[in-house]
């Protein structure tokens, strides 16, 4: 018996008690008779069948909306149901794709791959992480307070680059380095950055998001602050995209006509689970839930970033997951 119950008897005996009303402590304590333990076990079985785990982003960013939307349109009870996490950037969410119980899944950079063979950050990362879809672009925004008025100006000034480890970190710094301008690196989380910002104690943040991106809704055009033109040059065409921010991306940020900045890719990744395993059955699942479902993420209320994804694209330097029979 005690192999049966173990750790988890109270839990089960709680969540049996919750699905079939009220339930005295004293009976908690009790053990389960032999056909609630089988129903609950099937029950478990079940619903783990179809779930999977999806690292995305903050709070205010797009991976975290974009992951909600995974979650709305595909969760269908016990076949597909999607759990969506809130990330630490796309360095972080390479390395809980490898090793964190739990996590089949996540929205990353497309350039994070490179950057993890690069620096060895990660025993054979480019074989055991593999991209699912590209998902869309994501445009690099440097917001910065009045007096700044080009990216060269900030030479020598501080810069929130996001937390170490994150997207924005490691695409700040291999951007201002290919410009060949040195900063003064904060690490704060983009909410606090946007105060420090707000009251000067820094002179820009940099902020990797798909537009139009929810940290900056609620800045009005009495506070100043500005989204700087970032010119796709030459060094920066090797690895980025060219892209554009409008007013009506940004309207108190951004001056009539526009302005040029660069971009990079965002990626579905996931663990290169064994053909025939659990867990590559379940991401296969997904996969095809996705495939059958896409339509339904190309209208409201969902993220207009989905009108760019293109799920047949391909992702330079990544093997793509191939799915099975789910």
């Amino acid at each position: 018996m005690t192999g049966i119950f173990g750790i988890g008897l109270a839990r089960r005996n709680l969540l049996l008690g919750l699905a079939g009303g009220l339930v005295a402590p004293a009976a908690l304590a009790q053990p389960m008779p032999g056909n609630s333990v089988a129903r609950l076990n099937a029950m478990s079985a079940r619903a783990n069948a179809g779930t999977v785990g999806l690292i995305a982003g903050g709070v205010d960013g797009t991976y975290i909306r974009i992951a909600a939307d995974l979650a709305a349109v595909l969760d269908d009870g016990d076949r597909v149901r999607v759990i969506a996490m809130i990330g630490r950037g796309s360095v972080q969410n390479i390395a809980d794709i490898m090793v964190l119980r739990g996590v089949d899944l996540g929205i990353v950079q497309s350039d994070v791959l490179a950057f993890a063979q690069r620096e060895s950050l990660f025993p054979s990362v480019e074989r055991l992480i593999q991209y699912v879809c590209k998902l869309y672009d994501e445009e690099i925004h440097i917001l910065a307070r009045p007096g700044i008025e080009s990216v060269r100006d900030l030479a020598g000034q501080p810069v929130n680059v996001d937390l170490r480890g994150s997207g924005t970190a490691m695409t700040a710094s291999l951007v201002l380095g290919a410009l060949g301008i040195q900063v003064q690196e904060q690490n704060a989380q983009q909410d606090v950055a946007l105060e420090r910002l707000r009251r000067g104690e820094i002179a820009a943040l940099v902020y990797v998001a798909g537009k139009p991106a929810r940290l900056f809704t609620g800045i009005r055009p009495d506070e100043g602050l500005r989204l700087l033109p970032l010119p796709a040059e030459a060094a920066l065409l090797e690895t980025y995209l060219p892209a554009r921010f409008t007013q009506a991306d940004y309207p108190a940020l951004v001056p009539e006509g526009g302005i040029d900045t660069i971009a990079v890719g965002a990626v579905l990744a996931a663990y290169a689970w064994p053909s025939g395993s659990e867990r590559h059955r379940k991401v296969s699942r997904f996969i095809a839930a996705l495939n059958a479902n896409f339509d339904a993420f190309l209208r409201p209320p969902r993220h207009p970033k989905w009108r760019e994804v293109n799920l047949s694209a391909t992702v330079p330097g990544w093997t793509r997951f191939e799915a099975g029979p789910g």
